[in-house]
């Protein structure tokens, strides 16, 4: 009787599977159709728009020793012993003169581009213009042109390059804060000199953080040699990137590429447009990640922010007040959630324009104002040797430390009111960064006047948490912190 029942609710359920069995499969099926984008209307739309960019530099060549260039002939004389003539300790005099090295084009390497105006701007990578003699642009219908530079950035690695010629099919650029993750994405380019390739894939990730000042899309789409500066395009049809870089063990695509958002792309652009170079904000600090064991030194909720390690002597940050072993919360309002937001926020800025910055310092949250002023160079000092050795001490030799008094002569030169002088760092506090020669201003978030004010507070540091130390080198004032060994 159990059996028979068990038979029958089988049989029911089979039943129901077969009703239902169409239904169920039929999902997927749409789902599967509406996930396989065709990207035909796209290439017709967006083809026209790329170029293929190929690069000549000036080359000397050297004519070879025997004059006539013929490297089977040379191996034919070195083989049977015969010098060779006008070669070192050959026979001289067989040819009148001596061989000059002449300039030549040679090819340089193949690129992409895509057009900005229908006048003839053009968008490319720096690295695939630096250094070139000359720039041919073919369009899709075979048209060259030679192309002027008209500015190169190589941090960003945006260049733009002119062509002369009207009425161009320029792209339409989309904007980058709509592109999702998992978002399908298109290609166009030159890999290895093969024009107009087309390949596909997905949007693996944004922000990607792999350069100072550019947040880099991510993507799974093939890219090789050659696509360098050709358009990233979405299913829209417009360009939201530039194609960069890739991640390769071997020089080949590995299924990770790299794309220069189009809006940091476009800001550049202009600006090389405009002057012929990019402008960029710098407040001068040295900055670093905010770890979790920094956020729990200094007393903050959470790991964010730029740590500042150091701060540059007269630049703005100094002027406005920041502090080494300040944690940098928000410029111009806009939150610091990891450091590398930091220098592309402060890059962007026009130089001159006066910003505000919130640094969490000691507990408390401060709101500064800073005068950004424009990258350059930055200047390394140069530091005298002490005229008088003071006495050592061994007091924090726990961290692996040696310390001593600094110089009347020492302060009075480095406009230091107090602090001591590492004499050896080792283990721990070499870990940390920290050497002979730098002064240790600060200990644990308290300031350190002279030799005895160090022992004091090394004596009482709990030796199995982190130590927070604020030390000047050279003309720099920086943070670090020494962590135990665990």
């Amino acid at each position: 009787m159990r059996l028979t029942t068990l038979t029958r609710r089988a049989a029911v359920l089979g039943a129901l599977l077969v009703a239902t069995a169409a239904p169920l499969w039929s999902v997927p099926a749409v789902a599967q159709m509406r996930g396989l984008p065709d990207f035909t209307e796209l290439v017709e739309q967006v083809g026209p728009s790329v170029v293929n960019i190929r690069t000549t530099e000036k080359v000397t060549a050297r004519p070879s020793a025997d004059g006539g260039g013929d490297e089977e002939m040379l191996e034919f004389f070195r083989r049977f012993g015969i010098p060779i003539p006008n070669a070192p300790g050959g026979p001289r005099g067989q040819r009148p003169g001596r061989p000059q090295p002449q300039e030549e084009d040679q090819p340089r390497g193949v690129g992409s581009g895509f057009i900005l105006t229908s006048d003839g701007f053009i968008m490319t990578n720096a690295h695939v213009v630096d250094g070139a003699s000359e720039v041919l642009v073919t369009l899709t219908d075979k048209r060259e042109f030679k192309a002027r530079i008209v500015g190169a950035d190589k941090r960003s690695d945006v260049a733009v390059v002119k062509i002369e010629a009207t009425g161009l099919p320029a792209v339409k650029v989309g904007d980058v804060n709509r592109l999702k993750v998992g978002e399908w994405v298109m290609a166009i380019g030159s890999p290895f000199g093969l024009e107009n390739t087309v390949t596909a894939g997905i949007v693996s990730a944004k922000q990607r953080d792999t350069g100072d000042f550019l947040p880099f899309i991510q993507t799974d789409v093939a890219i090789n040699p050659g696509n360098s500066g050709g358009p990233l395009i979405n299913m829209r049809g417009e360009v939201i990137g530039v194609n960069s870089q890739i991640y390769s063990r071997s020089g080949g695509f590995m299924g990770i590429s790299f794309a220069i958002p189009i809006d940091e792309a476009a800001r550049v652009s202009d600006q090389l447009r405009a002057s012929g170079r990019v402008s960029r904000g710098r407040i001068g600090v040295q900055i670093d990640q905010v770890s979790k064991d920094v956020a729990e030194a200094v007393g903050l909720s959470k790991p964010q922010g730029a740590l500042v390690r150091g701060v540059e002597s007269g630049a703005p940050a100094d002027k406005a007040g920041v502090e080494a072993g300040d944690v940098i919360l928000k410029f111009d309002g806009k939150p610091i959630e990891k450091s590398t937001d930091l220098p592309r926020l402060v890059g962007a800025t026009k130089p001159g324009t006066r910003s505000s910055i919130t640094v969490f310092r000691r507990g408390n949250t401060l709101d500064l104002t800073v005068t950004v002023a424009e990258i350059e160079p930055e200047k390394v000092a140069a530091k005298k040797a002490p005229e008088e050795k003071p006495k050592a001490t061994s007091a924090g030799q726990a961290f692996g430390l040696s310390v001593s008094e600094v110089s009347d002569a020492d302060k009075k030169e480095l406009r230091l009111k107090g602090g001591v002088r590492i004499d050896t760092a080792t283990e721990a506090a070499a870990r940390a960064g920290l050497r002979a020669g730098d002064i240790i201003l600060a200990i644990a978030n308290q300031e350190i006047s002279q030799l005895k004010d160090f022992e004091a507070i090394v004596s009482k540091a709990d030796k199995s948490k982190s130590l927070q130390v604020l030390f000047r080198r050279g003309d720099w004032a920086q943070y670090t912190v020494i962590r135990p060994v665990k």
